[in-house]
């Protein structure tokens, strides 16, 4: 089992990653994306690794017609209750990202929020790739939104303590394989929580998830520096890819 796919990972830190804060620049985030691939009113949209729904959700408010999918039970589940509550028609589906294809179907697809490069193997991240391509629509765009690694290099910290909503959180992290690499461990304590979680991702400069995407077949990727629309440079604080069938 990869450690993406440990639901417990997912669950315990769900409070971190989904804080109140990171809730309230949800709309600004997709009014960004809507400005950068100006997709038409209503357009179907898809978003991949959706996790609780934050850009789901946004998206069906707004009128567009979204699909989500994730591999977390609870993430779904979280996402379909809210969802219910506010009367919004979502398809949300529990699925492996690496095997979902739905052929020239959708005018967005997304992957937001560090939520690209889990795969060990580089091959099931082009495969992915290329399944996200396949169900676009000519002149498609796939959103990604990472660290990368020219950030990491510039604001690289070795470890981070901080207090959130009760619980105490600490981040130690190393890099590896020629910059290649960055390895985790995440603790967090709290009210009955003493949990700590190693994992690796893959990170990518703006230039490698730029070859990436071309060689995957789209035919032109734009890179920003956050969804500010800001250039991809010293002052980058997201590495943003918006690549078009």
């Amino acid at each position: 089992m990869e450690w993406f796919e440990d639901d417990q990972f997912w669950l315990r830190f769900a409070p971190i990653m989904f804080d109140p804060q990171r809730w309230a620049k949800t709309a600004g985030e997709v009014e960004a994306i809507l400005a950068m691939t100006s997709p038409q009113k209503g357009a179907a949209v898809l978003d991949s690794c959706c996790g609780v729904g934050r850009h789901t959700l946004e998206f069906a408010r707004r009128g567009y017609t979204v699909t989500a999918v994730d591999r977390t039970r609870g993430y779904i589940e979280a996402a379909l209750e809210t969802a219910a509550a506010e009367e919004l028609d979502i398809e949300f589906l529990l699925q492996d990202v690496r095997v979902f294809r739905r052929p020239d179907y959708y005018n967005l697809a997304l992957n937001l929020f560090t939520s690209f490069g889990f795969f060990s193997d580089q091959k099931e991240e082009i495969r992915y790739i290329k399944n996200i391509r396949d169900s676009l629509k000519p002149g498609g765009c796939f959103v990604i939104d990472v660290n990368g690694k020219e950030i990491l290099a510039r604001d690289f910290t070795a470890c981070e303590e901080y207090e959130m909503d009760g619980y105490s959180v600490r981040g130690e992290y190393t890099i590896e394989d020629d910059f290649a690499t960055l390895n985790n461990l995440w603790s967090i304590k709290g009210p009955g929580e003493n949990y700590s979680y190693r994992f690796s991702h893959r990170i990518y400069s703006a230039v490698e998830l730029k070859e990436l995407l071309l060689s995957c077949g789209f035919k032109n990727v734009g890179i920003k520096g956050g969804f500010d629309g800001r250039p991809y440079d010293n002052n980058a604080e997201r590495l943003i890819s918006i690549a078009r069938k």
